[in-house]
């Protein structure tokens, strides 16, 4: 293991739709245990940045690197299938909305994937599941179907199942933009547990005080680019490009 070299490197990032430019080759290193966060306004590329990473959107041109291995490979299809499965075992994703299956219970959905993906036998699996659902705090709650849960209990969920696989990083894509206000902080708050562990996390966010709280780092996109970047100190008290100010200006003020 060579921790000298960034966990995520994304070089070049291009990609459109029809004659729109979503990202215009954008540059991403993210260390080994580092947290950054991805704000800026809607339609900024913040999302389609963070699903190219995990290729659920394939890139135009540019490339993408997981732990010194790339994931966006020229492959043969079946190949490539083969690879990019083995490379997003090692990245958590976590969506807006939470994605459960509705008909299995909160173990299931879980322990699905470290039984199928990873061929980890039931039992282990559970236990595992058990360990996740500690950490989010819903260890009651293993039996429990996704249709008795809240919508913050459903997103811990989510969270304890992108955990499961025991990845090198983990991805939020808006994590607390579906929820009520008051299931925000219980969400939050696990994230903020799993960056005291310096878990590698790259977070899209229109939180500004969470992003402030979390991140190691912050980037502001607009139209496709990243148009600043910086400490959260740098970026919120003190930032130099006018696109930043104006944005900015609408949260820290409201």
């Amino acid at each position: 293991m060579n921790d000298m070299r960034p966990m995520i490197e994304v070089r070049g990032a291009r990609k459109s739709y029809g004659p729109l430019e979503v990202l215009k080759g954008i540059d991403l290193s993210v260390a080994r245990g580092q947290i950054i966060a991805v704000i800026g306004p809607s339609g900024s590329g913040k999302s389609t940045l963070l699903r190219s990473i995990n290729h659920l959107e394939t890139l135009d041109g540019g490339e993408v690197w997981l732990d010194g291995v790339q994931a966006n490979q020229k492959l043969e299809r079946r190949a490539f299938e083969r690879h990019i499965n083995q490379v997003r075992q090692q990245m958590g994703m976590v969506f807006q909305h939470f994605n459960l299956f509705p008909h299995l219970s909160v173990a299931d959905n879980i322990t699905i994937a470290p039984v199928k993906l990873k061929g980890m036998a039931r039992d282990k699996a559970r236990e595992l599941a058990l360990k996740m659902l500690d950490k989010v705090g819903l260890a009651d709650k293993i039996d429990a179907y996704p249709a008795r849960l809240s919508g913050g209990q459903k997103q811990r969920v989510a969270i304890a199942r992108a955990l499961a696989m025991q990845p090198k990083v983990m991805l939020f894509d808006e994590a607390t933009s579906a929820l009520d206000p008051e299931l925000v902080d219980e969400v939050n708050l696990v994230m903020k547990q799993l960056a005291s562990e310096h878990m590698t996390m790259v977070i899209v966010t229109h939180e500004m005080r969470f992003a402030a709280e979390v991140a190691d780092k912050v980037l502001f996109m607009a139209d496709g680019a990243v148009v600043e970047e910086g400490t959260p100190d740098e970026l919120f008290s003190n930032p130099k490009q006018e696109r930043t100010r104006t944005f900015l200006r609408k949260f820290l003020n409201a």
